[in-house]
């Protein structure tokens, strides 16, 4: 399929499913913004659902496969991958978090590589996790994450390095996703994407490497690996990696003259009131509830002890939140329920001492917890009539918008690269709904704000 025909073809350029919800959309966010028409599902359409958005060029699936174990994987993979896979698009991309969030138990890229394979054959799959407008690098192999101190790499981040549920303790890919798949990898270094990377992808393929860890730091490195992945989509049409696969397919797609530039978003425009709910304990969050808790917002908390107990107890927290909500938001303010403000204060300690004496995994809780903040949300809204929320925490978001049964999502207005504004589907009261979905170590100090304020450029 050559790149023209791609573009005035019927089929989608690119299709993707994603390991969480965020991430996912992510995706779309990355794509719809260059130009190109694209919708985030949260579960395989119904034709109806599928005509309505026929028009799409990028079309995805997000899921909360990250924060389950290989055998779930096995069982709720090969559906909607194939579902994707019948659509054509010459790139099948399956997302994960630019942080490579993932262990041999929970989350597992590698076993998902496999499944995918099985899926989509290919000679190779290409494994692009950086992204430089998120500040996600990878040098020779490592990858490094940005945040409000600094750069830092993977295994010495402030966050990942001490994860609760797939800590990192090792910032090479390849190495730490050998523990996940038998499946032989190889690099594509700076070096390589500078000089002739068709020769270093000829190489390996003839080696029977089967996965592309690719570097990337700035726009020449993310072009170069945008390109090897599009020029050889023939043999790499199964591709894993972040946002960052789109960003890069992008670029050269602008640059090879595909894509035109694209035209300027706008905000959504200001509303009174919004309604957030947040599930992570990344600082960068605690952060953000600390500026918010100063500018108009009713901070909440959330007792997550309660998911470990009786299910009478967390319906009279959710109870109480949900009323301590609808009161704040009458009064002009808007509610943000939330059940951390950083990873070491005490709410976790209680909650941490509560799980223990339990016996519930931690699988389990934490996705207790981003249940029940997604029901606290649906009824918030329902009771007051607000039409604009937040969920922050990958995994909260994805289990939180199943609660909102939702169908859909379009991005609508950008802010930080991978947690824009969106509009989003479904056959209930909500659809309609403007929300965005945030990565907990994502965004700006007064995010919250922002989005209060409609999103758009700054």
């Amino acid at each position: 399929m050559s790149g023209k025909e791609a573009a005035n073809g019927q089929r989608p350029w690119v299709t993707w499913f994603g390991d969480d919800f965020t991430g996912s959309a992510a995706v779309m966010e990355v794509l719809a913004f260059a130009g190109l028409p694209s919708v985030l599902f949260t579960d395989i359409p119904g034709d109806r659902l599928a005509a309505r958005f026929g028009n799409c060029r990028g079309i995805g699936i997000a899921s909360t496969a990250r924060s389950h174990g290989p055998d779930w994987m096995a069982e709720n993979l090969p559906a909607p991958l194939a579902w994707l896979h019948g659509l054509g698009a010459p790139i099948l991309h399956y997302k994960i978090c630019s942080t490579f969030d993932s262990s041999p138990d929970t989350g597992s890229i590698g076993r998902a590589i496999e499944i995918g394979l099985g899926i989509r054959p290919a000679r190779a799959v290409p494994l692009l996790t950086a992204a430089p407008l998120m500040r996600r690098y990878q040098a020779f192999g490592h990858l490094f994450a940005g945040g409000p101190d600094g750069v830092s790499r993977l295994d010495r981040h402030p966050v990942m390095a001490h994860h609760p549920v797939t800590p990192m303790t090792e910032s090479d890919l390849l190495r730490h996703l050998s523990a996940q798949t038998s499946l032989p990898g190889g690099l594509i270094d700076l070096e390589a994407l500078a000089s002739d990377p068709q020769a270093r992808l000829s190489d390996l393929l003839r080696d029977g490497t089967r996965i592309l860890s690719l570097d990337c730091i700035d726009p020449a490195s993310e072009a170069a690996a945008g390109e090897l992945i599009w020029r050889n989509r023939a043999d790499l049409g199964f591709v894993a990696g972040s946002q960052g696969v789109e960003y890069a397919l992008v670029r050269h797609w602008q640059q090879s003259g595909l894509l035109p530039p694209p035209a300027e978003i706008g905000s959504a425009g200001r509303v009174d009131r919004i309604v957030a709910v947040s599930g992570s304990v990344s600082p960068v969050t605690a952060r953000q509830l600390d500026w918010a808790g100063r500018n108009g917002f009713a901070l909440l908390g959330f007792d997550a002890a309660t998911v470990c107990g009786p299910a009478e107890i967390l319906e009279a927290e959710e109870n109480r939140l949900v009323e301590a909500a609808s009161n704040a938001a009458g009064h002009g303010e808007s509610p943000l329920v939330h059940s951390a403000r950083g990873y070491d204060g005490p709410e976790i300690a209680r909650y941490r001492e509560a799980l223990a004496e339990s016996g519930m995994d931690a699988t389990t809780a934490n996705r207790r917890i981003g249940e029940a903040l997604g029901r606290i949300l649906d009824r918030v809204l329902r009771a007051t009539g607000i039409r604009r929320a937040v969920i922050s925490g990958g995994d909260t978001s994805g289990h939180g918008m199943r609660q909102l049964g939702l169908a859909a999502l379009v991005a609508k207005a950008p802010t930080i690269p991978g947690a824009a504004l969106c509009t989003a589907h479904g056959d209930n009261p909500h659809d309609g709904l403007e929300i965005a979905l945030k990565g907990g170590q994502m965004g700006s100090e007064d995010y919250f704000g922002w989005i209060r304020d409609g999103g758009g450029p700054r």
